[in-house]
């Protein structure tokens, strides 16, 4: 076997191995964001560039967006083209063609605005198509200067493609995942809005605060990425169970009687009708979050009497971040605590109304939660 075929052997094995790496690295990724930066990482490493973009067309907007740019000294994580501009990646997009560019500068289709937004000088350009399972396409690879200074040669170019190959199903597999997420999320804001709109006008920045609370406490009480996001959004519905409570109880302006607060209270148990045997995470953990919210660590609260540990955590985490955004919030029986006296308060509760646990997180991020209320 001659030296010739030796190589060409080599170069296939090669080749095959860094698409099955490469295969592999990417499956199973539903987040858009985490996809695109893992591709971007992995054909800078196969393909050895300084930059590499992942443009995605977005027709709605007539435009092309990139949540990830991947690169050493890159600022920005965003960047926005429109569709019908003068650059690379609506040109390959249109004519849906490769561009293999050795200079960049003395090329009418090359636009120094990439450039300029990121402070990088572009001398070789490497672009392909990203097509869809129809062959429409729906974004763009485009790689900027290989490692070595050298112009992209056609080995670069066959191996682009295929990673766009690739590439392809997982993106718009994880386009139409994070599509459905957010149809979702926006449901249940919606939700949330029109529960708590009922008795404050403010809703949207009581729901802000909670749930940035929410999660700055979770996220120090140690729980993975997913559970944050989820105690976070779920944290929108602990209000939920307010639909059924009758106006002239929830709009009061002054004290409720006994009587009334007992039917105020009734708000808990409307939220686990509504919510009981959800199967979404998102939902099985609003269910804990809303019917327990109002349980205090001594046993004291309602509306079962739980005490300590058997409180869900994320109940424990909520009913911290509620009080206090309760308490420096305006309400139509009651002016909005200043912020120093309402802390005083949960501090002052720690081991009677809230988990101690929990109290002290709250003590230790208190001025990142401040923040929320300088917004």
């Amino acid at each position: 076997m001659n030296d010739e075929k030796q190589n060409s052997i080599l170069d296939a094995q090669e080749k095959l191995n860094l698409l099955t790496e490469f295969g592999k690295q990417i499956a199973h990724h539903n987040s858009l964001d985490t996809l695109l930066g893992l591709i971007a990482q992995q054909i800078q490493k196969i393909i050895g560039v300084k930059r590499c973009f992942i443009f995605i067309k977005d027709e709605s907007r007539n435009e092309f967006w990139s949540k990830i740019a991947s690169g050493k000294g890159l600022k920005y994580s965003e960047i926005h083209l429109p569709l019908n501009g003068n650059n690379i990646a609506c040109a390959v997009a249109q004519s849906g063609h490769t561009i293999n560019i050795a200079d960049a500068y003395s090329d009418s289709r090359f636009s120094k605005e990439l450039d300029i937004i990121t402070g990088f000088k572009t001398t070789s350009l490497l672009a392909v198509p990203l097509r869809n399972k129809e062959g429409k396409v729906i974004g763009v690879f485009q790689l900027n200067n290989k490692e070595d200074n050298t112009p992209f040669n056609s080995r670069d170019e066959g191996l682009l493609k295929l990673l766009a190959t690739l590439a392809s199903g997982n993106i718009e597999i994880a386009a139409l995942y994070e599509e459905v997420k957010l149809a979702n999320l926006e449901t249940i804001y919606r939700l949330a809005v029109a529960a708590e709109y009922r008795d404050q006008h403010d809703t949207r920045t009581h729901l802000a605060h909670i749930s940035a609370m929410c999660e700055i406490l979770a996220k120090k009480l140690g729980f993975s990425a997913g559970e944050v996001e989820n105690i976070k959004n779920a944290s929108l519905l602990h209000d939920i169970g307010k639909v059924a409570i009758p106006d002239h109880i929830l709009l009061k302006p002054g004290k409720l009687t006994p009587q009334e607060y007992e039917l105020m209270k009734e708000h808990t148990k409307y939220s686990e009708k509504i919510l009981k045997g959800a199967k979404s995470k998102i939902l099985e953990t609003a269910y804990k979050m809303s019917v327990a919210h109002h349980e205090k660590w001594d046993g004291s609260g309602y509306p079962n009497g739980l005490k300590g540990e058997e409180i869900p955590i994320e109940a424990r985490i909520l009913a911290v971040a509620d009080v206090f955004d309760a308490l420096c919030m305006n309400r139509i029986y009651k002016r909005a605590w200043p912020l120093q006296k309402a802390y005083d308060y949960i501090v002052s509760k720690a081991g009677t109304d809230f988990d101690s646990k929990v109290v002290e997180v709250f003590k230790k991020e208190f001025p990142q939660i401040l923040k929320l209320y300088e917004k």
